[in-house]
């Protein structure tokens, strides 16, 4: 059991969803490996027409990506994204087609 915003649940919570690995491919794309030890690859061309994410439209600066506290991150930490929405948003690795 446990409580979260003053409701008590039943069930054990879940712990929080991290990426443990990450590297950047072709045409904008993350392969990416979770702590559930799930690989998954996330199309990153969406999320460039955000202003937030548009630095990542050079090649060069999307491939340096890293990971910091299990976010995937850019530019020395200015840029990152949530592993909770990479996780929902990204597809298995064997559901894509070679």
């Amino acid at each position: 059991m446990y409580i979260k915003d003053g409701i008590a649940y039943a069930e054990n919570q879940a712990p929080p969803i991290k990426v443990c690995g990450v590297r950047a491919k072709e045409d904008y794309v993350l392969w990416l490996r979770f702590t559930t030890g799930e690989e998954r690859l996330f199309d990153f061309k969406p999320m460039l027409a955000y202003p937030a994410f548009a630095p990542l439209a050079d090649k060069d600066v999307f491939k340096d990506v890293y990971i910091d506290y299990g976010l995937p991150v850019w530019m020395d930490g200015d840029i990152d994204i949530a592993p909770e929405l990479l996780y929902e948003k990204s597809v298995p690795c064997g559901a894509v087609s070679a």
